[in-house]
């Protein structure tokens, strides 16, 4: 496989080659179980390569940072996550969708666009509301499928020429979208300019992304990975936004994703009021040290702590001649088994997806998958929960594993045993 990934030399919201290191992780790779890799095959470097992972900090703006960078063609052209099968998405998404449009009051028939909008949930839930919608997403076969089921999806990833084509066409947007896709994006000042280009005067940008705040207070490690290459606070967000004539104005913490903000954006000296909790959370960032290196030591050290407790336990079921194996096959699962150490110990994982892929690989290892009801057939001594935000459902459907002694292990935001 060429062109796997590339090294990036500066912060990609200024520009800084002031990048420092705050979190050496373990190197990972790129492949995940949010895409497949066509014309790979399990010895492909998409899988055996481990790409390093570590976290930067920016010393001028405050970015919190992935440098090594997936190619977006392999990471996304063959994307197969639906935001439709994510557990509460969807849900969360007709809310947003009303309360914006109580907030923002755009008329009847205003252009919302989303870029990354996968299979169109949200836009679905927009349209629902009477407004026009288009969507972006560089995932061929979901753009496709979208458009297929009414949501009109340019299969394209966003930038200011896609954008222009879209005013075009179109029309200016009232409102523009990106959840959970900002973090993605290796190259931020093109989708800026897109951005500005095809906001209507008094329209707004709102994006929800993962909130660097909570993932380091949090230990939201599973987070962590080369899709993920930005790690967001309010600070550095402010001072990019206002280098491409646009304000935000509005910061609001969310639920999803473990702890995430929904931030909105609008043109400089545009007709809305900017929020106290802007300054509000950037006071907050700082007086938490999240631009300070020792604060990443402190995570760092919480990290090593987290592997040892976990590899302690292996060895007491190793020792009693045990299986351990684990709960949930995602890209979450693909981090632990590297930042835990536990690749080479996990036996196999168990999943209640049967549309997911019969196998992880990664570098050194294949880990078999089965279905739920394999769990008793193989019967660990026992169970990582990879999915650990799941935990309790897992656990609640598994009362006869538990029955015969079998053990749950909970390795996130901290260790326990049920």
């Amino acid at each position: 496989m060429t062109d796997l990934y590339y090294r990036r030399e500066t912060c990609r919201l200024c520009g800084s080659p002031n990048v420092e290191l705050a979190v050496p992780l373990r190197p990972i790779p790129i492949a995940t179980p949010n895409f497949r890799v066509p014309d790979a095959d399990r010895e492909s470097p998409v899988f055996r390569e481990a790409v390093p992972l570590e976290l930067h900090l920016c010393a001028d703006c405050g970015l919190l940072q992935v440098l090594h960078v997936g190619n977006p063609e392999l990471q996304y052209g063959n994307y197969v996550y639906r935001t439709s099968l994510s557990l509460g998405l969807p849900e969360h998404f007709r809310e947003y969708a009303r309360g914006v449009i109580k907030t923002h009051r755009p008329p009847a028939g205003s252009l919302v666009l989303e870029f990354g909008s996968n299979d169109g949930t949200l836009l679905r839930a927009f349209k629902g509301e009477g407004m026009r919608v288009v969507g972006i997403d560089p995932a061929r076969d979901i753009a496709r499928k979208a458009t297929e089921a009414g949501i009109e999806t340019v299969n394209a990833f966003f930038a200011a020429e896609v954008a222009g084509r879209i005013r075009e066409s179109h029309g200016a947007a009232r409102l523009i979208i990106a959840n959970n896709v900002i973090a993605n994006i290796d190259e931020l000042d093109p989708v800026a300019e897109g951005v500005r280009a095809v906001m209507a005067p008094d329209g707004a940008f709102l994006f929800e992304t993962q909130y660097g705040l909570d993932v380091i207070e949090k230990m939201l490690l599973d987070t962590v990975y080369h899709e993920h290459l930005s790690y967001f606070y309010v600070k550095p967000l402010v001072s990019f936004f206002a280098c491409h004539r646009m304000q935000v104005i509005d910061v609001e913490p969310i639920s999803t994703k473990g702890g995430s903000i929904r931030v909105t954006v609008q043109h400089a000296g545009g007709p809305r009021l900017v929020a106290g909790r802007v300054a509000a959370a950037v006071a907050e960032e700082e007086r938490r040290g999240m631009y300070d290196l020792a604060r990443y030591r402190r995570f760092t050290a919480g990290i090593e702590a987290l592997r040892a407790k976990l590899n302690g336990l292996a060895d007491e079921q190793e020792a009693a001649g045990q299986l351990i194996c684990g709960y949930g096959m995602s890209v979450g699962t693909t981090t632990l088994l590297a930042q835990f150490w536990l690749a080479g110990r996990i036996a196999c994982l168990f999943d209640d997806d049967p549309d997911k892929e019969r196998v992880l690989s990664g570098p050194g290892y294949d880990i078999p998958l089965y279905g739920p009801k394999a769990v008793l057939e193989k019967n660990p001594g026992a169970i990582v929960v990879f999915a650990w935000r799941y935990a309790e459902s897992i656990m609640a459907k598994q009362g006869a594993y538990r029955a015969r002694g079998g053990k749950f292990i909970v390795p996130l935001p901290e260790i326990t045993v049920h």
